[in-house]
């Protein structure tokens, strides 16, 4: 049965349930898309005692319709393109182009105002990607690929809401993917929370700060895990 969460730190707290089972591991790194997916990591590494960073990404968004999601963007020069949205509304390349160079001088502006050091290491380590919900699920797509590039142990998507079948797609594309609930009747994300205010970069940053004291230095160069870690 569906239900709408109070706010994003209960759908992190439902959430972290789901993934206990990755409590008090040493590999394990949770890493928040901004600025939503943030409070949710926060419950979810504070229930694992994991490290907890910020991973950015930036939605391409269609012109004058920017919630719909014509691809994404994410640290490491990643780019994701969803080619269907693209031919079928028939973005032309220039304005392509105009969409990735502002979106990227955006997510340039995001790295200086929530990375307070280097990016963690991530080669070997189990990371567990979070967002407040899945729609289109383009932003994440950008963050899997992104990780994938640095070598990880396993890649587990993570969110308290997702449409089910954009939580089908992710279940090839990760390496596993835990939700509270996939509801049919999905329109968006915000319509299942009561209260989907807009998350602010101050609150990034102080939940950042109070999530530093969990898990191991994410600075740290990983230790190479055996296959019965994981």
């Amino acid at each position: 049965m569906s239900f709408r969460f109070q706010d994003r730190a209960q759908a992190g707290r439902l959430l972290a349930e789901k993934l206990a089972a990755f409590a008090y591991r040493p590999e394990v790194a949770v890493l928040g898309l901004p600025r939503g997916g943030v409070p949710v990591a926060f419950e979810v590494a504070r229930r694992l005692q994991a490290a907890l960073d910020v991973f950015l990404v930036r939605k391409l968004g269609v012109p004058r319709h920017e919630e719909l999601a014509m691809g994404a963007i994410a640290t490491g020069d990643i780019c994701f393109l969803n080619d269907n949205v693209i031919h079928s509304l028939g973005i032309t390349p220039e304005v392509l182009d105009q969409v990735i160079t502002r979106e990227r001088h955006e997510l340039e502006e995001r790295e200086r105002a929530f990375r307070t050091g280097r990016p963690p290491e991530l080669r070997n380590r189990v990371v567990v990607l979070v967002d407040d919900g899945l729609a289109t699920g383009a932003s994440m797509r950008a963050a899997v690929i992104a990780v994938r590039e640095r070598h990880p142990a396993r890649v587990i998507v993570a969110a308290p809401v997702a449409a089910r079948e954009t939580y089908q797609d992710f279940l090839q594309l990760a390496d596993d993917i835990v939700c509270v609930q996939t509801p049919a009747n999905f329109e968006g994300v915000g319509q299942w929370y009561e209260d989907f205010t807009q998350t602010s970069d101050q609150e990034v940053r102080r939940l950042l700060e109070q999530g530093a004291k969990f898990g191991w230095d994410v600075a740290r160069p990983a230790p190479v895990q055996g296959s019965d870690a994981l």
